[in-house]
């Protein structure tokens, strides 16, 4: 029997860009449909215990929307905080659909759920706008990148726009969020890292740039008292010496020696070490367990069977 809402744990649930788009796919919409049968089971699964909420990455389908903007020059351009929006909106609707498929599968006729498109506040002076080193949209050969009205860098794939990625200070909706999980809903949001907006007295004010998912989920799992913050990727875990010959899983872990070991360069700053970044500041903020594991194993994960990467704290 499932626990009553008041009684139940919080957990976030952060799902990555591969939960939707797996390598060497094309990202068609029955293809993304299809790659979240298998995380929206599991989370369907834990609904019975656990009040959730859902966040996720962006990256492939705000990449598509620039790369649409860029060949098409009959519609007005729009600025990236509206991107992340439509994407919010758009996947969103994919999970929450899916998960809604999910739960009458179990025989649960309703169950509350809700997509919130998510505004997440940074601070204007955040040393990250002074140097964007965030890749985003499509690639460019050189004499196309040199002619772009915006920064470029050069990356594996050619030439591609750059924007800031600074830190999440506070997640806008975190009280209406809190109100939600009190009644048991499960809530989607934080999309893509969330809207980057800046304060302007009582007024937002949108700006170019992303944010991290994870880091934003941390952020957010702190303010409305999750008790697990469980970050869902395409490998097991964090590993140690990834790609190399002592390439190692790391299983259960402190903050001190995972933050050891992000210092070492063991976590790429592009993939794995946002993610243990984002564990870190959750335990150090006073969350209770964090983990990092695959789509295959977040119901293992969650019941502390040995997989993945995994912090406890000791209350």
């Amino acid at each position: 029997m499932a626990a009553s809402a008041d009684a139940k744990p919080i957990l976030l649930v952060a799902l990555g860009g591969n939960a939707l788009i797996q390598k060497g796919q094309a990202g068609t919409i029955d293809e993304q449909f299809a790659n979240l049968r298998l995380p929206v089971r599991q989370i369907a699964r834990l609904s019975r215990d656990w009040r959730l909420i859902i966040t996720h990455g962006n990256g492939p389908q705000v990449g598509n929307l620039l790369l649409q903007q860029e060949c098409c020059d009959q519609v007005p351009k729009l600025p990236l905080e509206i991107l992340v929006a439509q994407t919010e909106g758009q996947i969103g609707y994919m999970i929450e659909s899916s998960l809604d498929e999910a739960l009458m599968e179990m025989g649960i006729d309703y169950r509350p759920l809700i997509s919130l498109i998510t505004y997440v506040v940074v601070d204007e002076n955040d040393p990250a706008f002074a140097a964007p080193d965030k890749p985003i949209g499509p690639a460019f050969s050189e004499p196309e990148a040199a002619a772009l009205p915006y920064p470029t860098m050069k990356t594996p794939k050619g030439w591609r726009r750059v924007v800031a990625s600074p830190d999440p200070v506070t997640i806008v909706e975190k009280r209406e969020i809190r109100q939600l999980m009190e009644m048991d809903f499960i809530v989607v949001c934080c999309g893509g890292g969330g809207i980057p907006v800046i304060r302007h007295g009582r007024a937002f004010e949108g700006v170019d740039a992303v944010i991290d998912k994870d880091l934003a989920s941390a952020r957010l799992a702190l303010e409305v008292g999750a008790n697990m913050l469980l970050i869902v990727t395409d490998v097991p875990g964090a590993m140690l010496d990834y790609g190399g010959s002592g390439e190692t899983l790391l299983g259960r872990v402190s903050v001190a020696e995972a933050r050891r070991h992000l210092a070492a360069g063991h976590f790429p700053p592009g993939s794995m070490g946002p993610k243990v970044a984002a564990c870190i500041r959750f335990m150090e903020g006073g969350g209770r367990r964090a983990a990092i594991t695959s789509l295959e194993m977040v119901l293992e994960a969650v019941a502390d069977k040995g997989v993945g990467t995994q912090w406890i704290g000791d209350g």
